[in-house]
């Protein structure tokens, strides 16, 4: 039942990565349409990680009072509204518009996901089961670069095609239980141990449901009332949101979501000379972000977060130091190098930089404020994304890919020190012995030591 639950939550990652990754093929096909400038070109793809700010804003404090089920059927809603207004398109303004809808659903979906399934899966495999979600976004990033290839002469068809996954997601969430860690915060203490034990698949009254329902209703009934935007601040919280925040931003700053809108115009600038050959190199790089982040799924409960991220920073440092060199000079024999960098980079950001920023978010953060938590960990995540996609056009005027990628790859170096220094290792730890650590005062690196 467990998988069911974690496959249907990631049917909201699939529309994550669709819909940031479907401007990638429409973009040529909108220049030869409409008049775009820079300005207007940065606005619009930028939309969805502007639209995706609000949306995790609102959803911090509605996920608390409504419940996740809620949301993720709200949000379900706006995919598929905000697909139909994308391929009804008669302006960039509409579409620009029609985007801020789809990220503000992103958002949403983006935030309570992960929570939807960290707070329904057993504790060894909380990794991996939120990793799904990261899955399901190179997924959706793959299918947006296919839709790009297979419609290349239609951009109302791609855009209409995020119509499918967002009923998908209505109709499948529509059967789906709450969360047994939010049905005991609400005092529905009996449904709790239900949902429970259907997601266990084992009876109400035995050991097993006994033991995690007496944990999850004793953090329950013992916290205080529903946190506050500024306990987020106090000492208890604090350590969770600087190691959320701090991942997030690293996670944006390393540019992949430069790659990933830009995909066929970095192609174009190593060489790639017509439109298909640049979309098909795109559904390449697609594809490596699909196996990669099945490796980093498979390793991520087994060697623990810290040294998968310290892999991370580290392949995607070298790789975007390759791209930077290939990129900065006008040889044609680094061109190679440039192109090699950028698949090892993708590979190594999914296997690591990727999945885990969104599964610390939903593991680290106190039950009275885990909400709020990780709606200040993706509002970082969406801000920073803003900036790097808006930014991208421009810098790559200025400063050429080379200067860009250097930037990146320092980023990179520092997400190793910050490893080493601030995150804790979670993997394999009751989300309610996280929180009592939290509590005892104790550094939060040292999570999971003797005291």
């Amino acid at each position: 039942m467990i998988y069911i639950v974690a496959a249907v939550a990631g049917i909201a990652g699939f529309l994550f990565g669709f819909d940031e990754g479907i401007i990638a093929g429409a973009l040529h096909l909108l220049r030869a349409q409409f008049p775009i400038s820079p300005l207007h070109e940065g606005l619009m793809t930028s939309a969805v990680p502007l639209g995706a700010l609000f949306g995790a804003l609102v959803a911090g404090s509605a996920v608390e009072r409504y419940g996740r089920r809620t949301m993720l059927l709200f949000a379900a809603l706006l995919f598929a509204a905000g697909a139909l207004l994308s391929s009804a398109t008669i302006a960039i303004w509409m579409l620009s518009l029609a985007r801020l809808i789809l990220g503000f659903a992103v958002g949403i979906a983006a935030l309570v996901a992960p929570l939807y399934i960290s707070e329904s899966a057993p504790p060894k495999k909380r990794g991996m089961l939120v990793s799904i979600y990261q899955l399901a976004i190179t997924l959706g990033i793959l299918g947006a670069y296919l839709a790009g290839y297979g419609f290349s002469d239609s951009w109302r068809t791609m855009f209409l095609l995020g119509v499918v996954p967002g009923v998908a997601l209505f109709a499948s969430m529509w059967l789906m239980p709450e969360t047994p860690r939010w049905l005991a915060a609400q005092g529905r203490t009996g449904q709790a141990q239900a949902v429970l034990s259907r997601l266990r698949a084992a009876p109400p009254q035995s050991p097993i449901i006994q033991t995690e329902m007496a944990e999850i209703t004793r953090t329950a009934t013992s916290d205080a009332p529903r946190g506050k935007w500024a306990d987020l601040f106090g000492p208890v919280a604090r350590p969770a949101l600087i190691v959320g925040i701090g991942l997030f931003f690293l996670q944006q700053l390393s540019g992949i979501n430069a790659v990933i809108y830009y995909a066929p115009e970095i192609f174009r600038e190593a060489g790639f000379d017509t439109g298909s050959s640049r979309l098909l190199a795109s559904v390449g790089i697609g594809l490596v972000n699909v196996l990669m982040t099945l490796v980093g799924m498979a390793l991520i409960d087994r060697i623990g977060r810290c040294k998968l991220l310290l892999i991370g920073f580290t392949g995607t440092a070298l790789s975007l130091g390759m791209i930077a060199i290939g990129a900065a000079t006008e040889a044609q024999s680094l061109d190679m190098v440039a192109l090699v960098g950028l698949v090892i980079y993708i590979g190594a950001f999914a296997a690591s930089l990727g999945p885990l920023p969104w599964v610390m978010m939903s593991e680290i953060f106190p039950q009275n404020v885990r909400g709020l938590g990780m709606s200040a960990a993706t509002l970082a995540n969406w801000g920073f994304n803003f900036l790097v996609v808006f930014s991208f056009p421009v810098l790559i005027a200025h400063i050429g890919l080379g200067g860009i990628f250097t930037i990146y790859a320092m980023a990179c170096l520092a997400g190793i020190l910050f490893t080493l220094r601030t995150v804790p290792e979670t993997s394999g730890i009751p989300l309610e012995e996280i929180e009592s650590h939290l509590k005892s005062g104790r550094p939060f690196r040292e999570l999971g030591s003797p005291a």
